[in-house]
């Protein structure tokens, strides 16, 4: 089972209509599994008032956040 199909239950915060993680603990249990599943080391960085998840996907640098309570890679712009 992908990491992407399994739900977020942790608890949200909304910036600029994003979800992101409400805490620290929280994305850094999901780094792991996105490590994992990407095959990349993945960080977790505070933007604003939630925490995101930081890695590399083919070079790109990406983040991710929560979308339907579902891990969804969304772009820096969207949460400047």
């Amino acid at each position: 089972m992908t990491v992407f199909s399994m739900p977020v239950l942790d608890a949200t915060v909304v910036v600029n209509d994003i979800e992101l993680f409400k805490g620290r603990s929280a994305a850094e249990l999901w780094a792991p599994r996105l490590a994992a599943e990407i095959e990349a080391p993945v960080t977790v960085e505070k933007i604003r008032s939630g925490w995101v998840l930081c890695g590399s996907v083919d070079g790109d640098a990406c983040i991710w956040g929560i979308y339907g309570q579902r891990l969804k890679r969304i772009a820096r712009a969207d949460l400047v």
